[in-house]
């Protein structure tokens, strides 16, 4: 027999019969039980973290790969996590980040993660029922909800576990991660006074999603403690492309009692006020300020010294992962929540 750090190399048809090793021969070469190595490989926590780690090498190193199909139908799980991505073009690299905190979750375990894209001129829910009906996950993620968002009580009624980043407003409770938009459109405000704006302006997203009302919220209430007007930015939205938003800022500068300070909660709408502030030539610190929310140090990279507040995806997604897993695990536990309160003032 091999101990375990022996790299597996020729025939594996003499480790545990022919074609692709199978979880017999693992617990051959580990010299364990096949219902030891199955829940090893399971991540059980009730196997010890030496010997969890000692067969998952094992398995990399003859590579064996679960049958899946199998899998579902012994267990009636598919052990794939989904996430419906939509378009983020607020956020630069929103779909990575996200990508990266859940697989951090995930790693480990026996879940793989799909992806599901779905595009802005779609119907919203399409997807995740069509992921619910075919059985073609254990769980879901999904981001950008609405104040009563369908896809929320459809899964909601099927008792179907799923996570959300953002919040609802149904009365019943769910999990969700967020961060919160409404301290940050404060936080920022309060910034920009210090600066010496008098005038402080916001680029919302479209008004169906929750953390829009959030955001307005947080400037109203910190313009009216300041005693400084507020502007919201109309017939443009955080998913207007940056050519529109540059387009609006040029006009809005142009005219009478223009905004001097600027709130942008995410990258790509600094990005076209940026544009259309050296277009009219105008220097930032000096004619107008800015507060950027940021999910990367990109930004600080494109434009040195423009002054920021982080809101870490990645942490979000491992976070959602996590809750995500144990409520798959445990469909009875109490649903998780966790609001990222971001800076303090």
């Amino acid at each position: 027999m091999l101990p375990s750090n022996t790299p597996m190399t020729g025939d594996l048809s003499k480790l545990g019969g022919p074609g692709r090793p199978t979880l017999r021969t693992i617990a051959q070469i580990a010299e364990l039980a096949v219902t030891t190595v199955s829940r090893a490989l399971a991540g059980d926590p009730k196997i010890a973290r030496a010997t969890r780690e000692r067969v998952q090498k094992i398995a990399d190193q003859v590579g064996y790969v679960p049958d899946r199909a199998a899998q579902r139908l012994r267990t009636g799980k598919t052990r794939v996590v989904s996430l419906i991505l939509g378009p983020h073009n607020e956020i630069l690299g929103f779909g990575n980040s996200m990508i990266t905190g859940l697989m951090r979750a995930l790693d480990g375990t026996d879940y793989h993660l799909n992806v599901t894209p779905h595009f802005a001129d779609r119907d919203a829910n399409a997807p995740v029922e069509h992921i619910v009906r075919n059985s073609l996950a254990d769980g879901l993620i999904l981001s950008r909800t609405a104040p009563f968002d369908d896809r929320v009580r459809y899964l909601m009624e099927h008792r179907f576990p799923f996570v959300t980043h953002g919040r609802t407003e149904f009365a019943a409770a769910h999990p969700f991660v967020d961060f919160d938009n409404q301290a940050f459109a404060e936080i920022a405000t309060d910034r920009l006074v210090a600066k010496g704006a008098k005038r402080i302006c916001i680029i919302l997203p479209p008004e169906s999603f929750t953390f829009c009302q959030h955001l307005r919220t947080g400037l109203i209430r910190a313009a009216a403690r300041h005693g400084v007007d507020h502007v919201v930015a109309k017939g443009i939205t955080l998913d207007s492309s940056v050519a529109d938003i540059s387009a609006w800022v040029a006009a809005a500068v142009r005219r009478p009692n223009a905004p001097d300070g600027f709130i942008c909660p995410g990258e790509a709408s600094h990005i076209g006020l940026t544009n259309a502030m050296r277009a009219a030539g105008a220097e930032r610190g000096r004619d107008y300020h800015v507060i950027v929310k940021a999910s990367s140090d990109l930004l600080d990279q494109i434009d040195p010294g423009v002054d920021i507040i982080f809101e870490d995806i990645i942490a979000a997604g491992e976070r959602m992962g996590h809750f995500l897993l144990k409520q798959i695990a445990d469909p009875s536990t109490p649903p998780a929540h966790f609001i990222d309160a971001g800076p303090s003032r």
